[in-house]
């Protein structure tokens, strides 16, 4: 292996799935799209070679960017690593080609795949080209400077569906580009291997259920007390009161486990096995990119560790606005306590890294509200910033160290790869209510090797009989299944809460190699009651691997962007994160109906108030002397600190010392506000989901009622963040596994309950 792709490794590979057999791109489909993406990331030379392939740069040009990029590079041939780099374009690798076309074929809508297919269509032909680009020929015969220069020109367009052309095109471009690049890791000092790793923790070695190759035309039929459809934080926690009861159960998953000595797997396989639709999830309109996890474990699998508890302004608003009085109960706070005790929920251990230890500094600073973040690991120390593709060390204690293995000793059964695509409903004869009875769907095996990427792999329809049906597939996919299975209830779906972030950086003089550590320990809440109402924002650190941060940026030119991703060695990462007040929807999409489409758009009230959020980050960043300060709103320039003999403000001790008054900082803070969040120019990402089949004290205003139960239905419950009456304004994990767990203990009692009566009944 040569020296510029070499990295150590532990991890054993998790191979994808293969891509699709058929492709809707033919031959001038991919021409044109490959153009564009070596346009958004070419490969630059100082010769003048071939001017559709390559960028060729005035020789001063060149060697101008090959200093700077070596400047930031701590590597012992720096000169040689900084011309790979420039040289590389985005096609140039297998991966990304491979990526590309899985994502057009699979991972889009089938409305997204026919406008990209139009768009092509039209960049191929002349007179399209002439609209789009303005030259009579199609866009992959232009020379490439020409092609940027197009490129660059739909970002400022007039119009806004140009405007947005440019933002999703190039947004896809770098995603996978930085996912698979084989250089810039290198350039980073971008370990594939955590620097904190340890030797793959002690783990539960889980046992799944095998289905037998059919003989017949014929589902397998399994039966159970309850079944649990997803294995996330609120399902897993559900299964184990089920189990610890004595109730036959069975949790079952679409997704697959991944033991330790596979994680953290790298970007490229971790979002294609770890992450719904690979990762490729966003709202119709493509304002937010969605990320959520879909694994064994759900969420908890791929968060990020924070375990903060539902706060009391946010419990008294479900309590008094809808009429959920339980939510103030001591009830609940003890199940709160409860998950956080089984997960050593705690702040003892916690060792910040450079990007929250500036957050307490700068809110020290400008005596703002900070605190440091309790994570689920059991009061140890544990930082390691690659967490989000999977923890190899399983020091963090999500639902696969805790609440699965506790289910499993007592007695419950997993079944993995299976997809469930109805829920099975009978006719209650006493009330006329339909009565859930069970779940079908279709069961794959791995393959021979135990992955997923064989031919060999087989496939079976499985029916599962239980009279408890316990729906924990998540905000996206819960309202998906409810509505596959012919539900009806005008809730399912509605109030999608997502918290909207929008990203802001800091480049600092020294290395900060942010993807070490732990991912969010601080965060700063001054701002979290910005309208009296219990809305406002958070601010917090974000996950630092490369293709979390990067693509969330804007491109402005290929050769900017190449020298903007390089600095991210010297780089801290932070979220402007509001707790939304005003709902979206999910609803399935009319082609697939599988497949959730996410309507929603962040509203003025929201933006207002993460604005708000970056206007105070930069204030926290430039006091703590941020060297560059930079968001991810694609009209607004990054502030670049002024030599330190050119600032005016002096303490009288004599010591310069940054002021959140000096005058160019202010000045670039006047263009922050002026310039605001507009749309479609700015981008905003999701990593919490809510909401979506809330929970109330009626059908005509919510899906499930007080105790978990779907209106209307007997039999049919929900575990999961979907039945939060709104946005919890933190992490959800700890207020959905509180959820859960009391929803749990009540269907325990109701059905010990009904086998008291049935019993009694019985000796009569």
């Amino acid at each position: 292996m040569s020296e510029l792709a070499s990295y150590r490794v532990r991890q054993a590979p998790s191979p994808l799935p293969p891509g699709p057999e058929v492709d809707v791109l033919t031959p001038e489909h991919w021409a044109i799209l490959s153009a564009i993406a070596d346009t958004i990331i070419p490969s630059f030379t100082p010769l003048a070679g071939n001017r559709l392939l390559q960028h060729p740069l005035r020789t001063e040009v060149f060697e101008a960017s090959c200093e700077r990029l070596e400047r930031g590079v701590n590597h012992e041939d720096a000169h040689v690593l900084t011309t790979h780099y420039l040289a590389e374009s985005a096609s140039s690798q297998k991966e990304f080609k491979e990526g590309l076309t899985k994502l057009v074929n699979v991972q889009l809508h089938d409305a997204a795949r026919k406008q990209l297919v139009f768009i092509l269509n039209t960049l191929g032909s002349r007179v399209g080209s002439l609209l789009l680009t303005g030259y009579a020929q199609p866009i992959d015969s232009l020379p490439i400077q020409t092609r940027e220069s197009v490129i660059q020109g739909w970002a400022t367009a007039r119009l806004p569906p140009l405007r947005q052309l440019h933002r999703s095109l190039t947004t896809l471009v770098k995603v996978l580009w930085v996912r698979t690049s084989p250089t810039l890791g290198r350039m980073l000092n971008y370990p594939r291997l955590p620097v904190h790793d340890n030797p793959p923790g002690s783990f539960y070695p889980f046992v799944f259920l095998q289905i037998p190759a059919a003989t017949a035309n014929e589902p397998e039929i399994i039966e159970a007390d309850v079944v649990v459809v997803g294995s996330g934080c609120g399902g897993a926690v559900a299964a184990n009161e089920f189990a610890q009861a004595g109730l036959k159960t069975i949790v079952v998953d679409k997704s697959y486990y991944w033991p330790p000595e596979h994680l953290p797997m790298s970007e490229y396989e971790g979002f294609g096995h770890l992450f719904a639709n690979g990762g490729a999830l966003q709202s119709d309109d493509t304002s937010v990119a969605i990320v959520a996890g879909s694994a064994w474990g759900g969420g908890g699998t791929v968060n990020w560790s924070a375990s903060l508890q539902t706060q009391g302004y946010v419990r008294h608003e479900w309590s008094r606005k809808f009429g959920l009085t339980h939510f103030t109960s001591s009830e609940f706070q003890a199940d709160l306590d409860a998950v956080c005790d089984r997960m050593g929920v705690g702040t003892a251990a916690i060792e910040h890294n450079k990007t929250n230890q500036v957050l307490l500094d700068g809110a020290r600073q400008l005596g703002w509200n900070a605190k440091v973040v309790p994570q689920n690991t059991a009061g140890k120390a544990h930082n390691c910033g690659y967490c989000t593709m999977g923890c190899g060390s399983c020091g963090k204690q999500g639902p696969t160290e805790t609440f699965l293995p506790d289910a499993a000793k007592a007695g419950a059964n997993f079944l993995e790869g299976f997809d469930v695509q109805t829920i099975l409903f009978e006719e209650y004869v006493v009330s006329g209510e339909k009565c859930a009875v069970g779940v079908k769907g279709i069961w794959k095996s791995r393959d021979r090797n135990g992955g997923v990427a064989g031919s060999d792999r087989i496939s079976r329809e499985v029916i599962i009989k239980a009279p408890k049906v316990v729906v924990a597939c998540g905000s996206l996919y819960t309202p998906v299944l409810l509505l596959r299975s012919g539900l009806s209830n005008r809730h399912i779906g509605r109030h999608l809460h997502v918290h909207p972030v929008c990203l802001m950086g800091a480049v600092w003089d020294e290395y900060t190699m942010p993807w070490e550590g732990s991912i969010l320990t601080s965060v700063v809440n001054e701002l979290e009651n910005l309208d009296g109402d219990g809305y406002g924002v958070k601010l917090e650190a974000n996950s630092m691997l490369p293709s979390l941060f990067l693509p969330l940026f804007p491109w402005r030119s290929g050769l900017e962007y190449k020298e903007f991703a390089a600095k991210m060695n010297r780089t801290t990462g932070y979220i402007s994160l509001s707790r939304d007040r005003k709902g979206g929807r999910v609803y399935s999409d009319p082609v697939d109906d599988a497949r959730a489409r996410i309507a929603y758009t962040p509203s003025a009230h929201d933006k207002e108030h993460i604005l708000t959020g970056l206007i105070a980050l930069a204030q926290l960043l430039y006091v703590e002397g941020a060297r560059e300060i930079f968001t991810s709103i694609s009209s607004m320039d990054s502030f670049v600190r002024p030599s330190a003999d050119s600032q005016a403000n002096v303490h009288v001790t004599g010591i310069t010392a940054p002021s959140i008054n000096d005058t160019d900082f202010q000045t670039w803070l006047d263009k922050l506000r002026q310039t605001g969040l507009p749309s479609p120019d700015t981008g905003y990402a999701s990593a919490h989901q809510m909401g979506s089949c809330r929970m109330g004290t009626s059908p005509e205003n919510s899906v499930v009622d007080p105790m978990g139960r779907v209106h209307g239905v007997q039999g049919l419950y929900i575990c999961d963040a979907s039945v939060f009456p709104s946005a919890s304004g933190v992490n959800p994990m700890v207020t959905n596994m509180a959820i859960s767990r009391g929803t749990a203990r009540r269907i325990v009692e109701e059905t010990a309950f009904s086998q008291y009566h049935t019993a009694a009944r019985a000796k009569l």
